[in-house]
This record gives structure tokens, C-alpha cells and sequence, in this order.
């Protein structure tokens, strides 16, 4: 890079996509009638038992493989289920969505996945930077995100990373994001159920509050861990 060039700032598309869901899901919780719906759906999971999450994991892995926002699916994983199940049953439907794109893109339609690649002027970076690094970069770039979930899974089926140690990469670096979003949807849960009633005392208010924020500040601060990471890497230098 240039000395006199000035230095391009990332865009935190994450944690502005996190702020818009929340936003998106407290506006919709007043405008329509969400809670009952909610509520309803907890009892027909609650009926299905481990089949409900299976049903679940399948839907998101199909949404996540058609480009629906996985940050959104996550949310309604911790409404739906809450902080434990909600976490088990995303990590596993992330980590199968990785899975499947990943094949996809190398072996069934990887012409069509490369021409997608072309129109992302970062994907040579990415490239170049997993084939001197392999799945450490995989897991800096899922810790802090240059390409959003969907996309990526498939962008990284044609670099030349091994697919177990990027699969094993992706799900344990993955895993701090899941907490956060699906920490978000429980904590919406909780207040649900407040609002149907359901009694809490201020201790576990309190522990509910403190377990969101000390999630965000995990989460920030392994991003910005990354980020550093990634600036040392060949994904910053230019050719």
C-alpha cells in the first residue's frame, strides 16, 4: 500500500447488523401481536420435543444456503429455545450450512460459486491469504467477517483449505457469535414472559443482563484480536 494512500476503515457490518435486528425485533414485538406467536410456537416445539430441533436446524440450514441472514435465524433459535438449546441447535445447523456450502462450491457447482467470486474484489485477498495460512485465516476471518456467513461458506470451497480443519475451524470460532445473537433472542424471550406474567426476581435480571453484556464484550473484543491478526496477514497487503 501506498504511503500516501489513506487507509480504508472497515465497516462493522456485523455489529450493525446486530443493532438493526434488535432494533427490527423490538419494533415488530409493539406493532404485532409477536409474543403470542412466540409463545405458540414454544408450545409446539415444547410438544415435538428433540424433533423440534431437529425440524428447526433443517430450516436454517436451507434459509442459510439460500442467503437469508443467519444472524435472524439465530435470534429466533434463542426466542424459540433459549440460551442452552438455542446455542446446541445453532451450532449445529451453522456448522452443517459451512458443511454443505463449502461441498457445493467444490464440487457441484463450482463454476457458478467462481463467478459469484468475481464480483467480490476481496476474494483474491482471501484467497491468497488461506493458501499461505490455511485454516488459521478461517477462523480470523470468522471471528471478524470480511464476507457475510452465507457467502463465505462458499467462497471458502474453492481456496485451497482442507475440509476438516476448516470445518472444526469454523465451528469452534463461530461459536461466540452464536452466543451472542442467540443471548439476544433468550433475553427477548425473557421479557415475553414477564410480559405474560411469569414473576422474576431482580437477581436474575440482573444475571440475564450481565450475561448479554459480558457476551458482547467477548465477542468484541475476539473481533478486534482478529482484526489485528488479519492486518499482519496477506488479506491487508495489497499487490
Amino acid at each position: 500500500m501506498s504511503q500516501g494512500r489513506p487507509r480504508r476503515r472497515n465497516i462493522p457490518w456485523t455489529w450493525i447488523g446486530a443493532a438493526l435486528a434488535v432494533v427490527a425485533l423490538f419494533v415488530a414485538w409493539h406493532l404485532l401481536p409477536i409474543d403470542d406467536w412466540v409463545l405458540a410456537l414454544q408450545r409446539k416445539v415444547a410438544r415435538m420435543g428433540v424433533l423440534g430441533g431437529v425440524v428447526f436446524a433443517l430450516v436454517y440450514v436451507v434459509a442459510a444456503l439460500l442467503f437469508v441472514p443467519g444472524s435472524v435465524l439465530t435470534i429466533a433459535a434463542g426466542v424459540v429455545f433459549g440460551l442452552g438449546w438455542g446455542t446446541l441447535v445453532v451450532s449445529v445447523a451453522s456448522t452443517a450450512t459451512a458443511a454443505a456450502a463449502f461441498l457445493i462450491a467444490r464440487h457441484v457447482a463450482r463454476a457458478r460459486v467462481e463467478k459469484m467470486a468475481r464480483r467480490h474484489d476481496r476474494f483474491g485477498a482471501i484467497d491468497r491469504a488461506i493458501r499461505a495460512g490455511g485454516w488459521k485465516v478461517v477462523a480470523l476471518l470468522r471471528l471478524s467477517p470480511v464476507v457475510p456467513f452465507s457467502l463465505s461458506n462458499y467462497l471458502y470451497g474453492l481456496t485451497a483449505v482442507r475440509f476438516w480443519p476448516y470445518l472444526l475451524a469454523s465451528w469452534a470460532t463461530m461459536l461466540p457469535g452464536t452466543l451472542l445473537y442467540v443471548s439476544l433472542g433468550a433475553a427477548g424471550r425473557a421479557a415475553a414472559s414477564a410480559g405474560k406474567g411469569e414473576q422474576r426476581s431482580r437477581w436474575e435480571w440482573a444475571l440475564l443482563a450481565a450475561g448479554v453484556v459480558a457476551t458482547v464484550v467477548v465477542t468484541v473484543l475476539l473481533s478486534r484480536a482478529a482484526r489485528r491478526e488479519l492486518a499482519k496477514s496477506h488479506l491487508q497487503r495489497k499487490a
